[in-house]
């Protein structure tokens, strides 16, 4: 299984528009960060977690000629603006298949109207097949049985997920102890670390390591990273030695 990282950045990206931040001004690849999302291929199968506004700039760099799926962590723009952006796949597919929450299904009908309407559709509009999930049921794609994982971001449930050895978590704050029962055993775990400053609805770095160190996988990949929490280079010298701090393209396999 191969894991690309499409995206790391918090909702604005790094650089922020018309920002002079140091960090938004850093020649480091790996502070250029798109909005948060992931690839996840095995076999002859590939998903993406979250579909925000970078995704069909993010589909066209890894050259991602079939998608068999979405799954949607919540409905918050940075992770579901590029719903439009499917449309290549319908036509060579058809429907793609959306795994979310119902509150996730309900806020995308609200703001994607002409994607769900069966009434005066338009030819040309993107076509889904909706898969609603929570987190008592794991569900299978590919030959893989995946977990939902719930997690508070703020006062918003959101969902992370678990294939195999691989766990997902993005756009955190707290979670329950009988969640972090899924996560036991993991090998590899993906969490948020928004920055270094107190943030109601987001892990903080220290945060981060801490639940990274309880949860005790053998590696640790922080996303969905600001660019208050520094730069990049810097930020990973002060890392304990299994953690690091995820970039746009990184590419692992379990």
């Amino acid at each position: 299984m191969k894991i690309t990282f499409l995206g790391t950045g918090t909702s604005q990206g790094i650089p922020i528009i018309g920002s002079d931040h140091p960090v938004c001004l850093s020649d480091d690849s790996r502070d250029k960060r798109l909005r948060t999302s992931a690839l996840i291929r095995w076999d002859d199968f590939a998903i993406v977690i979250d579909c925000g506004p970078d995704f069909r700039q993010q589909m066209l760099r890894e050259n991602v000629k079939k998608l068999d799926a979405i799954l949607f962590t919540h409905e918050h723009a940075d992770h579901t603006a590029g719903l439009d952006e499917i449309r290549p796949y319908n036509y060579r597919q058809g429907a793609m298949p959306f795994y979310a929450h119902e509150r996730v299904f309900i806020s995308l009908k609200e703001r994607f109207d002409y994607i769900f309407t069966t009434k005066n559709r338009y030819p040309g509009a993107p076509s889904v097949e909706e898969k609603l999930i929570n987190k008592d049921n794991p569900f299978y794609l590919g030959g893989k049985k995946i977990i939902p994982i719930e997690a508070m971001h703020d006062k918003l449930p959101v969902l992370g997920f678990r294939i195999d050895d691989f766990t997902y978590l993005t756009d955190i704050k707290t979670i329950s102890k009988e969640e972090l029962k899924k996560i036991y055993g993991t090998k590899v775990l993906v969490l948020n670390a928004l920055r270094k400053e107190a943030h109601y609805s987001h892990l903080t770095l220290n945060e981060a390591i801490e639940l990274a160190q309880h949860i005790n996988p053998k590696k640790t990949y922080f996303t969905h990273i600001s660019h208050h929490l520094g730069f990049h280079a810097e930020v990973e010298n002060e890392l304990p030695p299994n953690i690091h701090l995820a970039y746009d393209t990184l590419t692992i396999t379990i």
